[in-house]
């Protein structure tokens, strides 16, 4: 390695040192999901960003959802996917596909890769030890849920033992005998508002909140919370992003520092936005 690359990488290290002091002890809360998830590569950039903050002292939790990892074990009972208002019908069949996908494979095969790269990660359902627990949404989305509780000890458990929770969106139901399907972006910022999180990052296939949604130059790197009634007027927030940004609004209005939608396709995206002087995303603050 030549003598210059050294330089830059020192460079780069130095940089970093004031936002791992900055961030050394405090919680930060990732919602992982999207093309992140699916690209092999990216996921490994994940996991490793994940790993590199657990071992300067950021306490990670990690709470995932698994649309087309369901989607592809329904199509293979020959059960077609229906979606109401972008939310999944969740019938009593595909309740138990939901179950057994984002508690099973989906949830152990993150913790056993974030295992794998040098983690200790440990994961959690959102029906152990009552961590989250939800009424029905509607009756129209099925056993969709909307959470009532949560009840951070069980996640802040594994932090304090040195552990990255690895947290599936799966609610108990305390309105009927049933478990409940959680829109993860939702279950992230309910978790963090509850963790007393420092900050909320949601893992998107975007760039972030564009201006021009068709130009990725317009990018709003900083959006304050008396913004966004204005930005959905103006229909610069539209679509799928009004109810993530909202989960971001919420977060932010109840105690969590910021939160960030955040590119999961730039590879090391998470260390970019949290130790250097870059930040990508667009911040709600």
């Amino acid at each position: 390695m030549s003598e210059l690359h050294v330089t830059q990488r020192a460079q780069v290290l130095a940089e970093a040192l004031p936002y791992i002091q900055k961030y050394s002890g405090k919680t930060v809360v990732v919602k992982y999901g999207g093309n992140a998830m699916i690209s092999e590569e990216l996921r490994r950039a994940v996991i490793s960003d994940i790993i590199l903050l657990r071992l300067v002292g950021v306490r990670v939790a990690v709470v995932h959802g698994g649309g087309p990892e369901i989607t592809d074990m329904l199509k293979r009972l020959g059960k077609q996917s229906r979606f109401v208002d972008g939310l999944r019908y969740t019938d009593r069949e595909t309740m138990d596909v939901v179950q057994q996908v984002l508690c099973g494979k989906v949830n152990k095969d993150l913790v056993a890769t974030l295992n794998r790269m040098g983690g200790r990660a440990m994961g959690l359902c959102g029906m152990d030890a009552g961590l989250f627990q939800a009424r029905a949404l509607d009756e129209k989305y099925g056993l969709v849920g909307e959470i009532t509780d949560v009840d951070p000890r069980p996640v802040e458990d594994c932090l304090e033992g040195g552990y990255i929770p690895v947290v599936s969106t799966v609610a108990q139901g305390v309105d009927a005998d049933t478990a409940y399907n959680i829109n993860a972006d939702t279950a992230a910022a309910k978790l963090a508002v509850a963790l007393k999180a420092e900050k909320i990052l949601l893992l998107t296939d975007v760039r972030g909140l564009l201006r021009d949604p068709k130009d990725e130059s317009t990018l709003l790197p900083v959006v304050r919370l008396s913004q966004v009634p204005g930005l959905i007027q103006e229909g610069v927030i539209q679509g799928g992003m009004i109810p993530k940004v909202d989960c971001c609004v919420e977060a932010v209005r109840s105690g969590v520092k910021n939160a960030v939608i955040l590119d999961g396709r730039i590879q090391h995206s998470i260390l970019i936005e949290l130790l250097s002087d870059a930040g990508i995303g667009t911040m709600l603050l």
